[in-house]
């Protein structure tokens, strides 16, 4: 009876966790450019008891005895990069990348980031009160492909950005009053970056961020990006929401079998002889 609520209680802690990142997908539905994770379960430690016969008669395709596991645990969470849709605005800092792995470079806390989020702003400059800064929503500044801040000075009519990520603003006279290209970078191994909040990402200090991310400072052609369009999540609430009741089920099972257990556990401590 221990050995069954035992593994009863370590399933349920695992099945909080997937509860947890079922949560987070759900919550960020409507959140743009954000990435939906799946958990991915593993077997815990199993133990095999060597306790019947070898015999002719009944041949066994699986090993003598019995094998008791302890449960069931989330091995990892895997992000989903599948591109999504996008979805048309009127603002010419609204950018989508229109294929899959590609990110903008942002500059926080003195560290280089990454997101999906194309929804920028201009705000004045720290260090120039004459020029604007390129900023995501929580005002981290958008880097070039240099990975120096974009800046620019007032006085522009018009912004205009290419499908390779180059920005150009245009003056009152109609001329290309300057140009930048837009940092961005190819990450061949998404399952390695740490999700930070706020659709930003970085590398752990113990990956080898340059052998996971290719930058595209001298392939701009292979950037594939929109303006005036926002990508939309890959969230999917009605399989989100399918996914909750599995999960609830499992939970609800492993709690009844734990109540069972304790029950039976009473029944053996109040027997008398």
């Amino acid at each position: 009876m221990l050995r069954s609520m035992i593994t009863a209680a370590n399933t349920m802690n695992q099945l909080q966790q997937q509860l947890d990142v079922i949560s987070h997908n759900i919550a960020n539905v409507n959140t743009t450019g954000f990435k939906k994770r799946d958990a991915v379960f593993g077997e815990l430690l199993a133990q095999q008891f060597q306790n019947l016969p070898k015999t002719d008669e009944a041949p066994r395709s699986t090993p003598d005895g019995l094998r008791l596991g302890v449960g069931a645990k989330v091995a990892s969470t895997h992000m989903q990069m599948k591109q999504e849709s996008v979805v048309k605005t009127d603002r010419p800092l609204d950018l989508a990348f229109t294929k899959e792995g590609q990110f903008f470079r942002i500059f926080v806390d003195g560290e280089i980031q990454y997101t999906r989020d194309g929804a920028f702003y201009l705000s004045p400059s720290a260090n120039n009160p004459d020029e604007l800064m390129l900023v995501t929503a929580d005002g981290y500044a958008v880097l070039d492909e240099n990975d120096e801040p974009i800046t620019v000075r007032e006085g522009f009519k018009d912004i205009q950005v290419t499908q390779n990520g180059t920005m150009q603003f245009i003056a009152p006279n109609g001329n290309i009053m300057q140009t930048v290209n837009i940092g961005v970078s190819y990450v061949t191994r998404p399952q390695l970056m740490q999700a930070l909040g706020d659709n930003r990402f970085a590398f752990p200090a113990d990956v080898n961020a340059p052998n996971a991310v290719v930058n595209f400072a001298n392939n701009r052609n292979a950037i594939s990006m929109q303006q005036y369009a926002l990508e939309q999540s890959n969230v999917e609430l009605a399989t989100e929401m399918s996914e909750l009741m599995i999960t609830q089920r499992s939970y609800q099972l492993n709690a009844r079998a734990i109540t069972l257990s304790d029950q039976m556990m009473g029944l053996i401590n109040g027997i008398r002889s």
